[in-house]
């Protein structure tokens, strides 16, 4: 079966996606290169998270930190608090990693093939694949869901997910070519986000719809076949929200390993069946009615929440934040919907709280 790249690519030069990392086909053929710093940023960001999500990060981090020199320089926390929201905090933590490799040890260029990306913090293979491939033009092949997608229907591949990934890998190497493989990546991503979309895809309009066996056979709303998925387990915890009172807030930072890795939270118990009660200074504490729930993704979490307002009394973990610099949007959303069920309890005893920013 031939599959010809080129139909793909025209499709592309009329219809890429505008994105705010992204350099169009019209500008690269004029001469115009990617920002490999804007390709990297993207792509880590873009990790399991969409790209509707990802806008609005984007602009904030490169508004701040325009360049990697700039990122590299950054706090820990304030670039923490940025992250926070778009989940897997080990990434935000390897993310300062990498930059500080980048723009440290090698003056801030980013290595330009395969191997030697792999050679950076928090890049893996499919990341190593995109920089290469998107900013310099490599003739790497790029495989995210989409691509998947695309060749799983386009060869009729029934094989279920994730056991289909390395046939469905070799499927899209086969197809990668030689010009403008950047462009190509790019292309057969927008593709299956935009043409051959999970449900109701669009075959009618599709530059590869002649060359799609899956069409032809009528399975391509079926594809690709998933694994049945295992049930996830429900942890329980409990999350202590403590306000001093000149409206300080007591908040721990989370060990640099584990889910929530070095961000700020309220102090708390593990998650488990049957949490510990452990609360982080003495204090009248009193439970809310409703609990913070959450989905992470290999367990569903449901955290008790217990309030209480201090004096000046010394805490046994954590450290007490004045008001004027917290930040609730600096939190993880789990905390965030811990600190929403915890604002009412405030606002109603004592200085109301400021809304937020």
């Amino acid at each position: 079966m031939t599959v010809p790249a080129e139909d793909l690519l025209e499709w592309y030069d009329r219809n890429a996606r505008i994105m705010p990392w992204r350099v169009g086909p019209a500008d690269r053929k004029t001469g115009v290169v990617p920002d490999p710093y804007r390709v990297w940023l993207s792509e880590v960001m873009l990790q399991q998270t969409t790209v509707a999500a990802v806008k609005e990060y984007f602009e904030r981090f490169t508004t701040r930190w325009p360049d990697v020199h700039a990122l590299a320089a950054a706090r820990d926390e304030d670039v923490m608090g940025e992250w926070a929201g778009l989940g897997y905090y080990a990434r935000a933590r390897n993310l300062l990693k990498c930059a500080r490799v980048v723009s440290g040890d090698l003056g801030g260029e980013f290595p330009d093939t395969y191997q030697e990306l792999l050679q950076l913090p928090g890049v893996g293979p499919y990341t190593a694949s995109a920089i290469a491939s998107i900013a310099f033009d490599r003739a790497e092949t790029v495989v995210d869901g989409n691509v998947e997608r695309v060749m799983a229907r386009l060869y009729d591949v029934h094989t279920p997910l994730p056991r289909a990934k390395p046939e469905l890998t070799r499927l899209a190497a086969a197809l990668t070519p030689a010009t403008r493989p950047g462009d190509y990546a790019q292309a057969v991503m927008d593709l299956g986000a935009t043409i051959c979309t999970p449900r109701s895809p669009a075959c009618g309009i599709c530059p590869w719809r002649d060359p799609c066996v899956a069409r032809q056979a009528g399975t391509a709303a079926e594809l690709p076949r998933k694994e049945p998925k295992k049930p996830k387990p429900t942890r329980l915890g409990i999350a202590y929200v403590a306000r001093r009172h000149d409206g300080a807030f007591l908040l721990e930072r989370r060990p640099d390993k584990g889910l929530l890795g070095g961000m700020l939270g309220w102090p708390g118990s593990d998650w488990n069946d049957a949490p510990t009660e452990s609360p982080p200074v003495n204090a009248d504490w009193r439970e809310l009615p409703a609990e913070a729930r959450h989905t992470f993704t290999h367990f569903h979490l449901r955290l008790r929440v217990m309030v209480a307002e201090v004096v000046d009394q010394a805490p046994d973990r954590g450290e007490f934040h004045p008001h004027a610099t917290f930040r609730p949007s600096d939190l993880p959303t789990v905390m965030r919907k811990a600190f929403d069920l915890a604002r009412p309890e405030f606002n109603n005893g004592g200085t109301a709280l400021d809304p937020e920013p």
